[in-house]
């Protein structure tokens, strides 16, 4: 039987995360971890749980679906959707659909996880004014 590569730990961790398993993040994240998003960039356990807990009041009830895996030498992308209710943006979930690549330390866990997704698409645009300008600006810029 082959062995399992680290990210599947991972992979498993971030799909059952919840506001009582962030505490469990050292299991799976190095301490000198890199996280990084459109939005943040932190380095150190405590930085990336102290997010991860911001996260969580932001957004209770979000959560992460991986679709798809891809792993090269030490490097590992994920394709991934993430769900949830933005309590200051309204009632309606919000999907983001993102890719993360991941790199790990010698010990398996992960040293570095970056997230790409469309904020401008997939966030600034659902904001009522500032999303009239994006899509205004959008349209303007477009090969036609």
């Amino acid at each position: 039987m082959a062995e399992e590569h680290p990210a599947a730990a991972y992979v498993r961790f971030y799909e059952a995360l919840s506001p009582a398993t962030v505490a469990d993040l050292q299991s799976v994240v190095h301490d000198d971890v890199r996280f990084k998003d459109p939005f943040n960039e932190v380095v150190g356990l405590k930085a990336y749980t102290a997010l991860l807990n911001a996260m969580f009041r932001a957004a209770p009830d979000i959560q992460f679906e991986v679709l798809h895996t891809s792993y090269d030498g030490d490097a590992c992308f994920l394709r991934w959707n993430s769900r949830g209710t933005v309590k200051a943006l309204g009632k309606d979930p919000w999907v983001i659909q993102g890719m993360s690549e991941l790199r790990f330390a010698d010990d398996g866990r992960v040293i570095s996880h970056i997230d790409y997704w469309d904020a401008a698409a997939q966030f600034y645009e659902r904001i009522p004014v500032v999303g009239a300008i994006i899509r205004f600006i959008r349209r303007r810029v477009a090969a036609h």
